[in-house]
């Protein structure tokens, strides 16, 4: 579709106080007479009618060509914004003398969002889709780990004199030593101290974390399988060296995150969940609803961290629990509820533990078929994980299974379900997004590790939990942002109460997050 030919539609429609889905400026722009078309939508298009859809397009071009007329919009048309909303509406919706909303008075209200293609900026980076070259191998293991090595461990070795494993074995005992090299061991002694063992590619070597030093607390939050280097001194026969300090590759603390040069937003959601009993259908709605009022005029951009759908088989019993069973027609009740999303908005979807896509990350983005039920948006499908940059603002978007690992494993003051941003600084804080192999979170080998946090994101994003949280590490903005689905009854038995019905809404200029509430 020829940009320039889409920007002078969307902006004669947005001078007239509609907005369009991008289905149905794509008809537009396709018509012989791009501008006598749209006339003749606007002159078919009900009254009552805020947002211009495919179907519009359609009916008026298909009445143009046969001579006949219509008097009313299609019929049935469940994502007119201008219906009741249900008691799902956003609580803080500006409402008029008569109780009801703008949108659902039909005034003009629509939002007057700036949709000049020439204007938005979106890049992706990182994603594998297509790209995976995993066989199971035990050459494919070797090689992740060696690039999650090299790639860490290069943020790493300018902060200490390195020496390889094999190296430490040789050096005098009273040398000071330091080592870069992932975590393959972690015990307590008998003495209540903690012994390390570091490895890199020529072998292994063991640190003592004395009990009684000041940074004996890092120990807590150590995974398996990180990268990160220590320094010390050897014992008197060099088989250990007593550490003295730790290093993590981390965010620096100097970090300045880069901001949008105009005032622009991004939604950011996940785990909406179609297909299950418990979708809250209401909420999305009003979610949907409220995107088309001039309180989110701003929101150009919408990021969709995993599961999309509720999925078959993904836990016991699930089926007991689902409204649609067949895990196609789930995605097309997604779809169906993702045309309501104004079509000036961009959108990003990354896949989820619960979506139709490999278990094991990375995950590459949906196959053709799945693409196509949910291409009413055209939306940039992706793997999971993916950086997205908006408007020069650089988003990790990981769908977040690590970190029920990353949970379970350290001390609850450090992270939690309550608090799931926290969860998040201790992965920016290794910059690996799964550090842990042969846990709970199923891990591909690939000839490189995708999920290594090369350069540092200014907004990291993350669901999967179902819990709402968000907080600045190191200046880095980082956000899980709930779901869209009720307590299930497996949510029970496991003691999850989520937090459902959100919208995160991010000032790309400032980072400052608003959240939206529509249950």
């Amino acid at each position: 579709m020829p940009l320039e030919a889409a920007a002078r539609l969307v902006s004669e429609l947005t001078s007239r106080g509609y907005n369009a889905e991008r289905e149905a400026v794509t008809r537009l722009t396709a018509a012989d007479d791009p501008r006598a078309a749209l006339e003749r939508v606007l002159e078919d298009i009900p009254d009552d009618v805020l947002v211009v859809r495919a179907e519009h397009v359609e009916t008026a071009l298909a009445t143009d060509a046969g001579g006949a007329t219509r008097a009313d919009g299609p019929a049935g048309s469940s994502a007119d914004p201008t219906a009741s909303v249900s008691t799902g509406t956003h609580s803080t919706q500006e409402r008029d003398s008569s109780g009801r909303s703008p949108v659902e008075a039909g005034g003009s209200s629509s939002a007057n969002r700036e949709t000049d293609p020439a204007v938005r900026s979106l890049e992706i980076t990182g994603d594998m889709t297509g790209e995976s070259t995993g066989t199971g191998e035990y050459s494919d293991f070797v090689s992740v780990f060696r690039d999650r090595l090299d790639r860490l461990g290069s943020k790493l070795r300018g902060r200490v004199n390195h020496r390889p494993a094999t190296a430490i074995q040789e050096m005098p005992g009273g040398s000071e030593a330091a080592m870069v090299g992932l975590v393959n061991d972690i015990r307590s002694t008998a003495s209540g101290h903690w012994l390390i063992e570091l490895e890199d590619a020529t072998g292994t070597f063991p640190w003592l974390v004395m009990k009684d030093r000041e940074y004996v607390d890092l120990v807590d939050e150590l995974l398996y399988d990180e990268v990160l280097a220590m320094e010390g001194t050897l014992a008197d026969d060099s088989g250990i060296a007593f550490v003295d300090s730790m290093y993590f590759p981390d965010v620096p603390r100097t970090y300045e995150p880069s901001t949008a040069d105009r005032h622009v937003q991004a939604a950011l959601i996940s785990d909406v969940h179609v297909g299950s009993q418990e979708f809250m259908e209401d909420a999305w709605n009003a979610f949907a609803d409220w995107l088309h009022t001039e309180q989110a005029q701003h929101v150009e951009y919408m990021l969709l961290a995993g599961d999309m759908v509720e999925g078959v088989g993904v836990y016991p019993d699930q089926d007991e629990e689902l409204d649609i069973v067949d895990i196609y027609e789930q995605y097309e009740a997604f779809s169906e509820h993702l045309k309501k999303v104004p079509g000036d908005i961009e959108i990003v979807m990354i896949p989820g533990n619960h979506d139709a896509v490999r278990l094991a990350e990375p995950q590459p983005g949906f196959d053709e078929e799945l693409r196509e039920i949910m291409s009413a948006h055209d939306p940039q499908i992706v793997s999971n994980p993916s950086t997205v940059t908006l408007e020069g603002v650089s988003v990790l978007m990981y769908h977040g299974v690590s970190l029920d690992e990353v949970i379970a494993e350290l001390p609850e003051e450090k992270a939690s379900y309550d608090d799931p941003h926290k969860a998040m600084y201790h992965l920016l804080k290794k910059r690996h997004v799964a550090p842990q192999f042969g846990g709970h979170t199923r891990l591909a080998p690939e000839e490189k590790d995708y999920l290594v946090m090369e350069e540092v994101p200014d907004i990291f994003h993350t669901g999967h939990v179902h819990k709402l949280g968000f907080g600045k590490y190191h200046n880095v903005l980082a956000i899980n942002s709930g779901c869209w689905q009720a307590q299930t009854d497996f949510q029970k038995s496991v003691n999850i109460d989520p937090d459902a019905g959100f919208a995160p809404i991010v000032d790309l200029d400032t980072l400052d997050v608003t959240v939206q509430k529509f249950s």
